[in-house]
């Protein structure tokens, strides 16, 4: 079962531009707060009408501008699990998924009960949704949207509500739902984690527009824009230039670079993940402290200053330092940068073991940082 979504709408000085298709699994869409993830599922929903463009489930046609079809809601067979969940309030459990249902009351009831059971909910069947907890009204929800026996399942920010216990809880859940239902998945977050562990397939969305859909793997492992390797967590960008075939200056580090991957022509950043910088020595004075700018006295370099390795080694000074339970992250700045870019600046975090075996330098102490030729992602 497929489902294929191409679409364009306009809201103001917004516009939604969203091209992706899935056949089965579950596909998130990936993006910042107003990226228009949710104004998609209402799209695919019918709550919402595209200006323009095709949404088909199935082989049956959603929404045709060019045709003329626009399907009501109640006939698409969408399953939309609400952020909150949208259950009546003067309903029990029970009634809340027996409305849904088709059939006698008899009929009604056993489906309804058979469901909630599944959900391991037949204890609370008599309890209405402000007696229950949240993690509770969202497999009511569930319930109610699977006794439709829905041909895709959409979810809107499901975990947003819920504390970091319940959420872990739930998504454990979710995950089994998902892996029983042999069709379309759509689930909408901003939070990658989710993302990395719910989703076969990601679509990033960014102000409105959709990037190709990739496998999770690849989105984390090899992201191919600026904006996919943003949302999937990577901290340090550069602008970048080709200088080789496996070679690449990075402008606001002031540094040319080594990479492994083949250097594409039309390269306009690259980004490297804050676990793939190696702090391999920091220069320190005769006091052990770090050498001071002005003076330059390299002094005692430290017990973790061995010979530098050949490649890919940036001297930078450091910045800012934050410190964690297990782990410090530092703020430095490569010496040849740019003094006015936004993007000089890179996050290298590392274990307190490994801090300390450099000495702790503190600003504006020196360090020197290598980067991994493995680990450049090269992003439009």
């Amino acid at each position: 079962m497929t489902l294929s979504v191409d679409i364009r709408k306009k809201l103001g000085k917004f516009t939604l531009d969203v091209r992706f298709e899935t056949a089965g699994g579950i596909l998130a869409l990936l993006g910042a707060s107003g990226s228009g993830k949710s104004m998609t599922l209402k799209c695919i929903a019918g709550i919402e009408t595209p200006d323009e463009g095709r949404i088909e489930l199935d082989g049956l046609t959603l929404f045709d501008s060019e045709k003329r079809v626009n399907l009501p809601t109640r006939e698409r067979k969408v399953g939309y699990l609400f952020q909150h969940y949208a259950l009546f309030p003067n309903m029990t459990a029970l009634e809340n998924v027996m409305a849904a249902v088709s059939g006698s009351k008899a009929e009604k009831r056993r489906i309804a009960e058979e469901r909630l059971k599944s959900m391991y909910l037949l204890d609370s069947k008599d309890k209405y949704p402000a007696q229950i907890s949240g993690g509770q009204q969202q497999r009511v929800a569930l319930a109610r949207m699977l006794v439709r026996e829905p041909n895709i399942i959409m979810l809107d920010e499901p975990l947003s509500a819920l504390d970091s216990y319940l959420k872990w809880q739930l998504e454990m859940e979710l995950v089994d739902i998902f892996r029983g239902f042999d069709k379309p998945v759509v689930y909408v977050t901003h939070n990658r984690n989710e993302v990395y562990r719910v989703s076969d397939d990601v679509c990033v969305l960014e102000n409105g527009a959709s990037e190709p859909v990739v496998s999770t793997h690849e989105l984390f492992l090899a992201p191919r824009t600026l904006a996919a390797a943003l949302i999937s967590g990577c901290k340090n960008f550069s602008r970048a230039r080709r200088t080789g075939p496996r070679s690449v200056f990075a402008v606001d580090w002031g540094v040319e670079l080594v990479t492994e991957a083949p250097v594409p022509g039309d390269v306009q950043y690259l980004g490297v993940r804050s676990h793939a910088i190696k702090a391999v020595g920091a220069e320190l004075n005769r006091a052990g402290k770090p050498a001071d700018a002005a003076s330059g006295d390299p002094g005692n370099r430290g017990a973790a200053n061995a010979p530098l390795p050949a490649t890919n080694v940036l001297s930078c000074r450091v910045g800012k330092v934050v410190r964690e339970m297990f782990s410090v992250i530092a703020m430095v700045r490569p010496e040849e940068s740019e003094p006015a870019s936004d993007f000089a600046r890179i996050r290298v975090k590392m274990i307190n073991d490994k801090w300390a075996a450099l000495g702790e330098p503190v600003p504006p102490g020196r360090i020197h940082i290598r980067i991994d030729p493995a680990e450049i992602l090269l992003l439009k």
